[in-house]
């Protein structure tokens, strides 16, 4: 195909994107799905970066890519705006606010400190934290693996009402959020998704540490892999490396918000890596962490939707960050059809 052809054909593609886009937009909310219909629908791109280009044709003001097969060297694709006020181009190795991504490393932690027999996966939250009996419903009942595996009934923190639009500070100003709150669930009893099960391991850790957990992180996970991009807070590396984020119906950039941990693309798709290759734990390790949790996780704060994925048939790690989100979550269903996208041309690629 002529670069004159990929050229009309890219034009094509923006103008549908452009139409479902405007149709979404003015004609009713009840028509939006609409859009993430024509994402799907959409032939694949011819290439990689051709897929990010059009990610951001949706709306997405900044996309950072990292791909890595076993035995190929990693490639990055970035689209968009690292920071759109000062017209700066998305960059390879910005930080970004990486959400839930960072339960990979507590759980990591977690088996650490298990197989050293400083945690037992059957002690209880009652056990660790005596102070939240009668605070937290059926706490000498939840055990420190049904809060790594969200089976512990305890409420969601975030689950309050209108939370993002002011988050509490503090880990205790969190946690109070939920103190004498029934149980949604005996313990064990099913799994919900819950943040406050990791303010809990957290806290947990740092008791029996005597110090921040997170030093613990960089001591036995961080510096042996090398990661020296993976930090606590935003206020651990220069502004202007963090990439810029957005949510809309909120005109200003995000990224002054400490919310958590920020890493850039690759600390993360070496740190998953070896989460998934064996070389983060010892054989005493990998089978705890097997027992208890993931290989791959996402992330959402306001601004900042983050992507750690894994494809063991292709040993495929893939981090991809998203600096735009909404309050209904179609940003987010639009990252996940764009993630299957990038998997469909690899996998394609690979055919050829």
């Amino acid at each position: 195909m002529s670069d004159t052809q990929k050229n009309t054909n890219k034009k094509k593609r923006k103008r549908i994107i452009r139409m479902a886009l405007f149709g979404a937009t003015v004609i009713s909310l009840f028509f939006v799905p609409w859009l993430l219909v024509w994402a799907w629908i959409l032939p694949l791109p011819d290439s990689m970066q051709e897929q990010a280009d059009q990610a951001v044709d949706y709306g997405f003001e900044g996309v950072i890519l990292y791909v890595d097969v076993k035995g190929e060297s990693p490639e990055y694709y970035t689209a968009g705006w690292h920071n759109r006020t000062k017209k700066i181009p998305a960059r390879e190795d910005a930080y970004f606010k990486i959400g839930s991504i960072s339960k990979l490393y507590d759980a990591a932690a977690v088996t650490k400190l298990v197989s050293e027999g400083h945690l037992n996966l059957d002690g209880t939250l009652a056990d660790y934290l005596p102070e939240l009996k009668g605070r937290i419903a059926k706490a000498d009942q939840i055990t420190l693996r049904m809060l790594v595996q969200h089976r512990s009934g305890i409420p969601n923190y975030t689950d309050t009402p209108d939370y993002w639009a002011h988050p509490k500070e503090s880990r205790e100003e969190n946690l109070r959020l939920i103190l004498d709150q029934p149980a949604n669930f005996e313990p064990g009893e099913k799994y919900e998704y819950c943040n406050t099960n990791y303010l809990l391991l957290n806290k947990i850790m740092d008791t029996v540490l005597g110090y921040g957990n997170f030093e613990y992180v960089q001591e036995k996970i961080l510096k042996p892999l090398h990661l020296n991009h993976t930090f606590s807070s935003i206020h651990d590396v220069n502004t202007e490396d963090i990439m810029s984020g957005y949510h809309e119906g909120h005109p200003a950039d995000l990224k002054s918000d400490d919310i958590g941990m920020v890493a850039n693309a690759k600390d993360i798709g070496v740190f998953v890596r070896a989460l998934n290759d064996g070389t983060l734990f010892t054989e005493k390790e990998q089978k705890i962490y097997a027992s208890i949790y993931e290989s791959e996780h996402s992330g959402w704060v306001p601004g900042y939707q983050s992507f750690a994925i894994y494809r063991e048939d292709l040993d495929l790690v893939m981090v991809a960050f998203y600096s735009t989100t909404d309050p209904d979550l179609i940003k987010w269903n639009l990252a996940e059809i764009i993630n299957g996208r990038f998997e469909k041309i690899i996998r394609r690629d690979r055919r050829e």
